[in-house]
């Protein structure tokens, strides 16, 4: 891959540059509120392919989903729990990732499985990306195994000529990755401590 394009999330072009470079097969770093993260089209089978060889991270890892709206999320997982609607209204935007049932047309690549953590971040410039884009399949910013960059040096250090665009929002202040909650069959689990306590999210669950 040739070397990377680098932008600021201010450009007036940024959210174009970024909806072209990802509807053409490529790969980019968004900020979001809590880490970098690597993104592409979640059913493009080699952009998927790219993720994991930029990262050199196992194809067993699922790559998880962030979306821009409620809307986003029927386009991506089935059965919607009533009780998942209300965690996701309580604490979307935010740091709190709800691993759940997959559509069916959702690539191998993407998740193995059949569930897949879908996301909708407190940022305002991804926020307004995805709306534009629709639903990314983003993953950490890092080589697997490293650490999770925090601004552009640590993005570049790691991932300069692994990725095509990488669109600079600056130093992310969360720095931390999001509470991770399962919630399938009917019943609910952490699976990753993060910012959102786990009994908040049960409480709203138990209702």
């Amino acid at each position: 891959m040739p070397g990377t394009t680098v932008i600021s999330i201010d450009e007036k072009n940024a959210i174009r540059t970024a909806k072209k470079t990802i509807q053409n097969g490529g790969i980019i770093v968004i900020p979001t509120d809590t880490l970098y993260g690597i993104a592409c089209d979640p059913r493009n089978s080699h952009a998927l392919q790219k993720i994991y060889l930029a990262k050199e991270r196992p194809a067993v890892k699922a790559i998880p989903l962030l979306i821009g709206g409620m809307e986003q999320l029927r386009k991506v997982v089935r059965l919607i729990d009533p009780r998942v609607l209300r965690i996701a209204h309580a604490f979307w935007p935010g740091a709190l990732t709800l691993v759940l049932e997959k559509q069916s047309d959702l690539p191998k690549e993407l998740t193995p499985y059949s569930s897949v953590a879908v996301r909708m971040p407190d940022h305002p410039f991804t926020i307004a990306l995805l709306q534009k884009i629709g639903p990314l399949a983003v993953t950490s910013a890092n080589i697997s195994g490293q650490a999770n960059p925090r601004n552009l040096e640590g993005v570049m250090e790691q991932l300069n000529g692994r990725v095509d665009l990488i669109l600079d929002g600056g130093v992310i202040q969360g720095g931390n990755g999001s509470t991770i909650v399962q919630c399938l069959e009917g019943d609910i689990r952490l699976l990753r401590g993060g910012p959102i306590p786990f009994d908040q999210v049960l409480s709203i669950w138990e209702g």
